[in-house]
């Protein structure tokens, strides 16, 4: 097949050709040597540039002697490559497509991100996290650890020598619903204090005041990359998705671009937080 615009599906599908490849012990250039073909044809399959006939894909895995449940995912993605965004549902079990979230964070030169109920993921602390997994009561007790941990290694971007450049938006509702105990919720606004300190870090207030405000729709995720264009995610409690057409991206930008004029700026944003960590909160006694 020739060359398309890759989609996320492609490069989810050229990903995992990549890790299959990897662990069978092999590079690029012997995986094309055995299966002759170019090495750069092999190249912008990993990369996700290349579309391949489910016949190439199916010699590829078998090279890579991969079997079972992961061979039927990678033949089923080979089959829909071509389709732009991605419907996952995931039930209550611990969602699969972290996975392409975490590759698509990895990648990402810019995060852009949304939360109108909670803190984002990557800047949740462990006990935070934990708190609101356990008092949601929708999670599987015996998921939650791993859940906690997932979220946590997100957090590893921060430590990478050129990391993304992160803007959140956090509505103040989520500053002030109570989570966990006083103190968890306290180290929790803290730990968004010391984070809005960082260079490459924005985090902004979309104050109450506001009233209805751009982002009503709900909380998303909108990832830029130097390689292809962006993503934007978006989860529910069962299902999540990735879109990526032009029209659904503006929608996203167009959102952000508002939000950016309406929501506090850094400085008012860091004040607030500090006041709310410091303040008494009679809801969050109660739950203590």
């Amino acid at each position: 097949m020739r060359d398309r615009e890759p989609t996320i599906r492609s490069r989810e599908l050229g990903e995992g050709l990549r890790k299959t490849m990897e662990r069978a012990g092999l590079n690029g250039k012997q995986a094309a040597h055995l299966l002759g073909l170019s090495p750069s044809w092999v190249s912008r399959l990993l990369s996700g540039q290349r579309h391949a006939t489910a016949v190439q894909v199916a010699e590829f895995l078998a090279m890579c002697r991969v079997t079972g449940a992961e061979r039927d995912r990678l033949l089923a993605l080979c089959d829909e490559q071509h389709v732009p965004g991605w419907f996952q549902q995931h039930g209550s079990r611990l969602p699969q497509q972290l996975v392409t979230l975490i590759d698509h964070e990895t990648k990402a030169i810019g995060i852009n991100d949304f939360q109108a109920t909670v803190v984002p993921g990557l800047l949740q602390t462990g006990e935070y996290s934990r708190a609101l997994l356990n008092e949601a009561g929708r999670v599987p007790v015996d998921e939650i650890d791993d859940r906690v941990a997932a979220r946590l290694a997100r957090q590893s971007l921060f430590s990478r020598d050129r990391p993304p450049q992160f803007t959140f938006y956090v509505h103040e509702f989520v500053l002030r619903l109570p989570v966990g105990s006083p103190a968890v919720m306290a180290d929790q606004l803290h730990h968004l204090q010391r984070m809005s300190l960082r260079p490459y870090l924005t985090l902004r207030v979309v104050p109450a005041a506001l009233g209805a405000h751009a982002a009503t729709a709900g909380s998303f995720t909108l990832m830029e990359f130097v390689d292809f264009k962006p993503v934007a995610y978006l989860e529910s409690e069962a299902s999540c998705l990735f879109l990526e057409t032009g029209e659904e991206i503006e929608a996203y930008q167009r959102i952000l671009a508002v939000l950016a004029r309406d929501a506090l700026n850094m400085g008012e944003s860091r004040e607030l937080i500090a006041t709310l960590a410091t303040e008494p909160h009679a809801d969050r006694e109660d739950r203590a």
